[in-house]
């Protein structure tokens, strides 16, 4: 870690206000764009309805067993940090406060991240593009838009974690690492990189190991225990890895027993490109300045990616491509360790360049200003401009910006998709499309249109359609449910406007 730095008592210090400007402005935006796609109806059950049911049922004193997948909460990824947020529903039922819990997670992570880099020695400049190139990070921008993920709050955490181990702050770092593990299974595998990085590469032993002891007792308790036990199955992501086996004892064990199906997957056109993308908008901070330094350098970032590396690993041996695709949740715990590389890297080079100036010739130290009045110092004409314009670049071509300007295109029943949700007046079952389900959520049975037949319907009072821009995997399914509501004996047309139908049974 950093060893030549003075380690301060207070663990986190608070930024200048235009950092604390740049926050608040991020929350905002951030916040707007996820609360505008959920109310114009293209947020999705699968998996924002997922947590705000199960959320909603604890704060109501319900078990909290998710309709859409038929099992309790727990056996969902153990995932046991949601249950705090049932506070917020006690106050006040809505979704909305899972999107602003997201947003708040993704904005508040600038705190630790901008200490990290003074704690290093970044100047101002610098450190200010640090924290721009992570704002635009595609990842930060694409997770926030995809509904809510629990591993969210994890990331500020992750980074609050890093800077207490950089400071030795043990209880800190402690109750952090127990935060992380309680926001998803796979997360453990992270701390288990995190305790053998810090023990191999970082000197910190004892943090190394209290990393290494929790991870790796929560990785067997969670998939053994507390998942099969909730869920009476087999952790849900083991049917990814089908080639290797059916179990997490039977894959990890194939892993080394098949090198060649585990190889072929390693050296392919998929994974280059997915580590590609992953590089791509934090490259500018990872290039070493000079060769003197370089191989240095290059090994420092490499071993920073330790803790990830289990993670990312199982990213690329996934059988299903969205793993290993920047639009959802499973590449956000590397971003805070890319973050950490390339601020270490931008200390040497900025110490490097430093004490170039204070030897080279004067004619070349002047001649920046002579060709037009550039400030003399690198970071100050690097940063921040260079690095905003790098990671608008970096966001334009990996961020989903054009998926989300497209959805104002099926908005114009959107008026009549709400009424039809207003004209819902119990908490009896709904069956409706993914689109339409995170609206309806606040009951114990919500399922999708796939998840039942038209002769199966008695788990539901009503059923609500949008034909006119229906969930494509189940276009058909609404098209026939709505020609067998029609007329039938159980069941009345409650409100139809717009191709937006809703159907109640008759009592």
């Amino acid at each position: 870690m950093i060893d030549n730095v003075v380690i301060k008592k207070k663990l986190i210090e608070l930024p200048p206000a235009k950092i604390l400007w740049i926050m608040a402005i991020a929350l905002f935006i951030l916040f707007l764009i996820s609360s505008v796609r959920h109310a114009i109806f293209h947020s999705t059950g699968f998996d924002l309805g997922i947590y705000d049911q199960v959320v909603y049922l604890i704060s109501q004193g319900q078990v909290p067993i998710s309709s859409f997948l038929g099992y309790h909460h727990l056996g969902n990824h153990g995932a046991w940090s949601v249950y705090p947020l049932a506070l917020f529903y006690k106050i006040w039922p809505s979704v909305y406060w899972l999107l602003f819990i997201q947003s708040f997670s993704l904005a508040i992570a600038l705190l630790p991240l901008w200490n990290l880099a003074k704690l290093t020695g970044l100047d101002d400049k610098v450190s200010l593009g640090v924290i721009i190139s992570y704002l635009l990070y595609p990842i930060v921008f694409n997770v926030n838009l995809f509904d809510f993920h629990p591993e969210v709050m994890a990331l500020p955490v992750i980074f609050f974690v890093l800077l207490a181990a950089e400071k030795k702050a043990v209880g800190w770092f402690t109750l952090g690492v127990i935060w992380i593990l309680g926001c998803k299974a796979v997360l453990s595998l992270l701390i288990i990189g995190l305790g053998l990085w810090l023990l191999i590469f970082e000197n910190r032993a004892k943090l190394g190991l209290i990393a290494l002891v929790l991870g790796s007792s929560w990785f067997i308790i969670v998939t053994q225990g507390i998942i099969p036990a909730f869920s009476g199955e087999e952790v849900a992501a083991v049917g990814r890895y089908s080639y290797l086996g059916d179990s997490v004892v039977s894959i990890a064990s194939n892993i080394f027993l098949l090198p060649h199906l585990v190889f072929s997957k390693i050296f392919s056109f998929e994974t280059f490109r997915y580590l590609f993308l992953l590089i791509l908008p934090v490259i500018w901070g990872l290039v070493p300045l000079h060769k003197m330094t370089a191989k240095a350098q290059i090994w420092q970032t490499l071993t920073t990616f330790t803790p990830i590396s289990i993670i990312l690993f199982l990213n690329i041996l996934s059988d299903v491509s969205f793993q290993r695709s920047l639009n959802y949740q499973y590449s956000l715990p590397f971003v805070p360790f890319f973050l950490l590389a390339m601020i270490r890297n931008l200390q040497v080079n900025q110490t490097y360049w430093q004490n170039f100036r204070s030897t080279a010739p004067t004619w070349f130290v002047t001649l920046p200003a002579k060709l037009g009045n550039i400030p003399l110092k690198i970071p100050n004409f690097l940063f921040p401009q260079t690095v905003l314009v790098w990671s608008l670049f970096a966001l334009i071509l990996i961020g989903n910006i054009n998926e989300y300007l497209g959805y104002f295109q099926q908005i114009d029943n959107g008026r009549s998709l709400q009424q039809a949700v207003g004209k819902i007046q119990t908490k009896g079952g709904v069956l409706t499309d993914n689109k339409i389900a995170p609206h309806v959520t606040h009951r114990p049975m919500v399922k999708l249109l796939d998840q039942t037949t038209p002769t199966n319907l008695v788990e539901f009072d009503y059923v609500l359609l949008n034909l006119r821009y229906p969930w494509s995997d189940t276009k058909s399914q609404g098209i026939a449910l709505s020609k067998k509501l029609t007329n039938h004996p159980q069941w009345q047309t409650s409100f139809q406007d717009n191709d937006i139908v809703l159907f109640s049974r008759i009592k």
